[in-house]
């Protein structure tokens, strides 16, 4: 299965505009994700990519894109923000999304 280039790139961008654009992450008040939400969020995301774009993959092809994901994100200095910048809401909405696209509306 070839590599999703960009998903933590993706994931990123999306965290980082809540903030820009006064989301409901917005507000310096509210519960923030921690750091092993962010990692969840990580993993669901790279899930919900993986599931979309090749429907018949694997238990064992899904938990490698999940662990690449995640050491790209690591890297990412986006990403490396996302326990402050993600709200505890945006967080459990993203959680419950169907699909790749609702998961990043939540997050926008």
């Amino acid at each position: 299965m070839p590599a999703l280039k960009g998903v933590a790139a993706r994931l990123a961008f999306a965290a980082v505009s809540a903030v820009a654009l006064g989301g409901v992450g917005g507000a310096g008040c509210k519960a923030k994700a921690t750091s092993g939400q962010c990692d969840a969020l990580l993993d669901r995301y790279a899930q919900l990519v993986v599931v979309e774009k090749y429907p018949d993959a694997s238990s064992t092809q899904i938990e490698a894109e999940r662990t690449r994901e995640r050491t790209e994100a690591r890297a990412d200095d986006a990403f490396k923000n996302c326990s402050s910048e993600v709200s505890r809401t945006e967080f459990d909405c993203a959680m419950r999304a169907p699909s790749a696209d609702t998961f990043e509306k939540c997050l926008e």
